[in-house]
């Protein structure tokens, strides 16, 4: 799935009303910023925009908005944070109807440079519904040019992402990507569509159910498949073990049998957890450090224990596997990361990819969260910004904010 796609750098901006799609869904306490990635990550393409003269109006999301506009989801934060950054004042509109009057007027005053930044585009109701419709010609209207640079979104077909695209193009108006969807297309698509062999994909996470498609394309693309986290444990029942109290997924242990044996028909190697950490039970809190646990074999976990983690055997061997590898995709913890006794595992494959020369590509959700949190994030050459965008990619499935771009 290459790029072939039209970028910031094929537009002109000088003068030109540009909106720009970035991803400032950002956590928030008390109203702070707890992490700024996001933010962080879609400088360059604001910063390009703003030396290019243009008029830059950006738009984003915040959570859920599960129970109408409030406060508490405003991307009023980002505004401030956007501006320490930027280094210029980043002009906040607070409206809850997103594109209303006072939106447009924002616009109308604006010189070449300035900046300013839409409220909550949750905040209008179900994008991707009827709704939708007039929201995006109302998004067009206030532009002349569009570009995508929200990554973490780019799978959903909402107004701010794809709908807003064939408006702007009615008008005459050029719809492209930005630097940060640029990188994530590039390093995701080579390795997926053309990766430096031998290609090792390590999956992890609570389910197996999440990530069917996502098994099945990548046994026809990588050499090695790595499962750890809560799915290895269907895998392992399909094996015919005993799991004990360990999280299963029942309807899909047929599943599992079929995936290993396309990985031996097709002859790639599927890797499970061959030692596991296993305790009475799930920690309560999750990050409670006071919990007993023990170490046995993948095939012998008693029936009053559960599996939460990877053994150091297996922390071994999934090690060795990333040590040769030329490119490695890693989607989904080895365990519960976040409690400090069973990160073990995420943290072993998280420092076998660090010190390995592969191209190494994280991709987004708790991986992204457990290689920062470890420390290991500057060592990797890549870290999406978006789980569940990057998950269907990986599935090869087409996104739509990419999909709405035009071609080269």
């Amino acid at each position: 799935m290459g790029l072939n796609k039209k970028s910031v750098d094929d537009i002109n901006a000088k003068g030109r009303r540009v909106l720009v799609r970035c991803d400032f869904n950002v956590p928030l306490k008390n109203g702070e910023i707890t992490d700024e990635t996001r933010i962080v990550a879609a400088l360059p393409t604001i910063q390009k925009l703003i030396k290019d003269g243009g008029k830059v109006i950006l738009c984003s999301h915040l959570g859920k908005v599960k129970n109408g506009p409030n406060e508490g989801e405003s991307l009023a934060p980002v505004a401030k944070r956007l501006s320490e950054k930027l280094g210029k004042e980043v002009k906040f509109v607070a409206d809850y109807n997103v594109t209303g009057e006072a939106a447009t007027a924002a616009v109308a005053a604006m010189n070449e440079g300035d900046v300013v930044l839409l409220q909550n585009t949750r905040f209008r109701g179900a994008e991707e519904t009827k709704n939708g419709e007039a929201f995006s010609k109302e998004l067009a209207d206030l532009c002349d040019d569009y570009v995508c640079d929200a990554f973490g979104s780019s799978h959903r077909a909402h107004a701010s992402v794809a709908g807003v695209t064939e408006e702007v193009r009615k008008k005459g108006g050029s719809c492209v990507v930005g630097y940060l969807m640029q990188k994530e297309i590039e390093f995701l698509g080579n390795a997926v569509e053309n990766p430096v062999r031998p290609f090792v994909a390590i999956l992890g996470g609570a389910k197996v159910a999440d990530k069917l498609n996502v098994i099945n394309n990548l046994l026809e693309k990588c050499d090695t498949l790595i499962i750890g986290g809560g799915m290895a444990y269907t895998f392992l029942k399909a094996k015919g073990y005993e799991v004990g109290l360990s999280l299963v997924d029942n309807e899909k242990i047929d599943y599992c049998k079929e995936m290993m044996e396309k990985a031996e028909k097709n002859g790639k190697k599927l890797l499970l957890p061959i030692d596991t950490v296993v305790s009475a039970g799930f920690p309560d809190p999750i990050d409670n450090p006071n919990i007993e646990t023990a170490i046995v074999p993948s095939n012998a976990i008693p029936a009053d224990k559960e599996g939460l983690d990877i053994g150091v055997e297996t922390r071994k061997l999934f090690g060795d596997a990333v040590k040769s590898a030329k490119t490695v995709v890693w989607n989904g913890p080895m365990g519960v990361f976040e409690n400090p006794v069973l990160a073990e595992g995420t943290k072993a494959v998280a420092k076998a990819l660090a010190e390995t020369d592969a191209t190494t590509i994280i991709g987004g959700g708790d991986s992204a969260a457990a290689v920062n949190q470890l420390g290991f994030a500057d060592k990797m050459s890549h870290i999406s910004t978006g789980g569940g965008a990057s998950l269907e990619f990986l599935e090869g499935k087409e996104l739509p904010g990419v999909v709405s771009a035009d071609d080269k």
